[in-house]
C-alpha cells in the first residue's frame, strides 16, 4: 500500500500531472517575469506545457478563447509593450467574438441585423444628392423613412415619390423592395447559389426562419423556386402593363419603366407608385388595374402556399395545412371586405357614389385586395365613412399570409384562432382543421402574436398622439397601416414633425420582422418540468 502511495506522489509531481491541477492558468492572469530573466521558471515551464497538451486536443481553437489568446500569441516580453498593430488585431478579435455572440447566436437576431443594414444602406443612397429630383440632398428623416419603407414594403411616403426622387432614386426604392419583399436573407443565399456556393448550416437555418421552411433539407430547392416565381410573376405583370402604358401615349422607355415599376411594387406588395397621382387616373382602367390587383393577391398568398400550389397543382388535398388555411382565409377576407366595403361606399359621393355599377363593383373588388397590404388607392382615404375606416383598419391588421410580402399578424394566425374558438363553443377536446389536429403549442404562439400586435399598436398611437396632436382616428389608421405594412395613408405621415416619422420607421420595422420573429422564439423555446401541479380551473367571463 505504500508503494502505491509513493508511485501515485511522484506522478502527482511529475509535469503532465498538472493537467489535473492549477487550472487557474487558463484564466489569463499570468506572473509577471522579471527583467534579467533568462530561462524561465519551471511554473512558467509548466504552464507552456498544459497549452502545448490544449493545442493536441482536436476542436479546440486557442485564437478563439479570450483567456488563452494573449498565451498562444503572445510571448512574454511583448505583452508589456504596447504595439498599436497588436492592439487593433485584439480589438478586431473582440468585436468578432461579440458578433458571433450577439448577431450570429440565433437566426432571429441575425434576421434583424440584416434589416437594419439594408435600411442603413439605402438610406446612405437616398440621402445622396444624384438621388433628388433637384440635386439637392434630402433631409435625413425623410431618407430614414423612405428606406425603412421600401425594405419593410410598406408604401408610406412622406414625400413624393415622382416629385422629389430622380430615376436614379426610383430605381434605389425600387431594388429596396424587391430585396424587402423577398427577404435580405433569401437575396443573400440566392447569391450564394448563383456563384456556384454551397449554402452552409447556417444559411440554412436562417433562411429557413425567413421563409418558414418545415425541413430543412429543402431550403435549397425551395429557395430557387422562391426566385423563379418571383421573377416569372414580376415578369408576367410587366409585359401585361407595358403595353397598355403604350397604348395610353407614353413613350417607349417611360412605358417600359412604369411596367417593370408598377409590377415589382405590387407583387412585393409595396404601393409605392412612379406617378405623381398614384393610379388614380387609372382608375376605370381594367387593363391597368387588374394585372395589379392580380400581383397584389398572389404577392399576398405566400411562398410556402406557391410551393404547395406548383407541386400539386390539382389536387388541394394534398397541400400542408399552411396552405390550405391561408387559401380558404384569404379567399374569405378577399369576398368579405369587397362586399361591405362596397356596401357602405355605395352612396358616398366623395368616392364611388357617382361611378356606373361595373366601376363600383372594380373599385370594390381593388380596395379589398389593397386593404391587406397593396397600399394602392383609387379614391382618397380620408373620405371613406367611419364604419369604412373601421373596416380597413381590421383588414390592415390581419395581413397577409405567412412566408409573404404581406404584413400584418397573418391570416393563419387568425385561423388558428377562429378554429379554438368554435371548437371551445363547440365542447371539443382537440381543435381541428381538414383532418389535422393543431397542437396546444400553435394556439398559444397564436393568441401571443395577436396580443403582442395589439400592444404595439397601442403604444405606437399614443405616442403619435403625443407627438403630432392629430386625432385618435387619422393617427390609428396611420399606426395600423405602418405596422401592417399596408401602405395606405390618410396623409398624416407627410405632415408628422421628425420625431413622429422615426416611430412610424420603427413600427414599419417591427410589423415587417416582429411577429415572425416573436412567432419563430416561441416556438423554438421548450421547457420542460419535472413536476407538476394542482389544476384549477379559474373563472373566465
Amino acid at each position: 500500500m505504500g508503494h502505491i502511495i509513493r508511485r501515485t506522489r511522484r506522478r502527482h509531481h511529475h509535469p503532465q500531472g498538472q493537467l489535473n491541477r492549477r487550472w487557474d492558468t487558463l484564466s489569463g492572469v499570468t506572473s509577471e517575469p522579471q527583467n534579467h530573466q533568462v530561462h524561465r521558471s519551471r511554473r512558467d515551464r509548466l504552464k507552456a506545457e498544459n497549452l502545448s497538451i490544449l493545442t493536441s486536443v482536436p476542436g479546440i481553437k486557442l485564437d478563439r478563447m479570450p483567456a488563452l489568446r494573449d498565451h498562444t500569441h503572445e510571448s512574454p516580453d511583448a505583452q508589456h509593450k504596447h504595439n498599436p498593430l497588436e492592439f487593433n488585431r485584439k480589438t478586431l478579435e473582440r468585436f468578432r467574438d461579440f458578433i458571433d455572440s450577439s448577431v450570429l447566436a440565433s437566426p432571429a437576431r441575425t434576421a434583424i441585423s440584416a434589416f437594419i443594414l439594408v435600411i442603413a444602406f439605402f438610406t446612405i443612397m437616398l440621402s445622396l444628392p444624384i438621388s433628388s429630383a433637384d440635386g439637392q440632398r434630402i433631409a435625413l428623416h425623410h431618407a430614414v423613412f423612405t428606406s425603412t419603407s421600401a425594405v419593410t414594403v410598406t408604401g408610406l411616403t412622406t414625400v413624393s415619390t415622382a416629385g422629389q426622387w430622380s430615376t436614379f432614386g426610383q430605381a434605389m426604392i425600387l431594388l429596396a423592395c424587391q430585396v424587402g419583399g423577398l427577404g435580405t436573407l433569401t437575396i443573400t443565399s440566392l447569391l450564394a447559389l448563383a456563384i456556384g456556393r454551397k449554402m452552409g448550416l447556417r444559411t440554412k437555418l436562417i433562411t429557413q426562419e425567413d421563409l418558414n421552411i418545415s425541413r430543412l433539407g429543402e431550403v435549397g430547392g425551395i429557395v430557387k423556386a422562391v426566385a423563379y416565381a418571383s421573377f416569372s410573376v414580376e415578369a408576367l405583370i410587366a409585359l401585361l402593363l407595358t403595353p397598355r402604358f403604350l397604348a395610353l401615349g407614353e413613350a417607349p422607355h417611360e412605358a417600359l419603366w412604369h411596367g417593370i415599376f408598377y409590377a415589382v411594387s405590387a407583387f412585393n406588395n409595396a404601393g409605392f407608385t412612379p406617378h405623381s397621382d398614384g393610379i388614380v387616373p387609372y382608375g376605370h382602367d381594367l387593363f391597368i388595374l387588374g394585372p395589379i390587383c392580380a400581383a397584389v393577391f398572389l404577392g399576398s398568398l405566400g411562398f410556402p402556399v406557391f410551393i404547395a400550389i406548383q407541386r400539386n397543382p390539382f389536387h388541394p388535398s394534398r397541400w400542408q395545412l399552411t396552405a390550405k388555411l391561408t387559401v380558404v382565409t384569404t379567399t374569405f377576407f378577399f369576398g368579405f371586405g369587397a362586399f361591405f366595403w362596397g356596401l357602405f361606399e355605395w352612396n358616398n359621393p366623395a368616392t364611388i357614389g357617382s361611378y356606373s355599377l361595373g366601376d363600383k363593383i372594380l373599385n370594390a373588388i381593388f380596395a379589398s385586395v389593397m386593404m391587406r397590404s397593396g397600399g394602392f388607392n383609387l379614391v382618397d382615404m380620408d373620405t371613406i365613412t367611419p364604419v369604412s375606416t373601421l373596416l380597413t383598419d381590421g383588414l390592415m391588421f390581419i395581413g397577409g399570409g405567412s412566408g409573404s410580402t404581406a404584413g400584418g399578424v397573418k391570416v393563419t394566425t387568425i385561423a388558428v384562432i377562429t378554429l379554438s374558438i368554435l371548437a371551445e363553443a363547440r365542447g371539443d377536446q382537440k381543435v381541428v382543421a381538414f383532418n389535422r389536429t393543431i397542437p396546444e403549442s400553435s394556439l398559444r404562439i397564436a393568441i401571443s402574436v395577436l396580443v403582442m400586435s395589439a400592444t404595439m399598436v397601442c403604444i405606437g398611437a399614443a405616442t403619435l398622439v403625443m407627438i403630432s396632436g392629430a386625432g385618435l382616428k387619422e393617427v390609428m389608421f396611420e399606426v395600423i397601416s405602418a405596422f401592417g405594412t399596408c401602405g395606405l395613408s390618410s396623409g398624416l405621415s407627410s405632415s408628422l414633425p421628425p420625431a413622429g416619422v422615426y416611430v412610424l420607421s420603427v413600427l414599419m420595422l417591427i410589423g415587417r420582422i416582429g411577429t415572425t420573429t416573436a412567432a419563430t422564439g416561441l416556438a423554438m423555446r421548450s421547457r420542460r418540468r419535472l413536476y407538476k401541479f394542482p389544476e384549477e380551473r379559474p373563472t373566465i367571463g
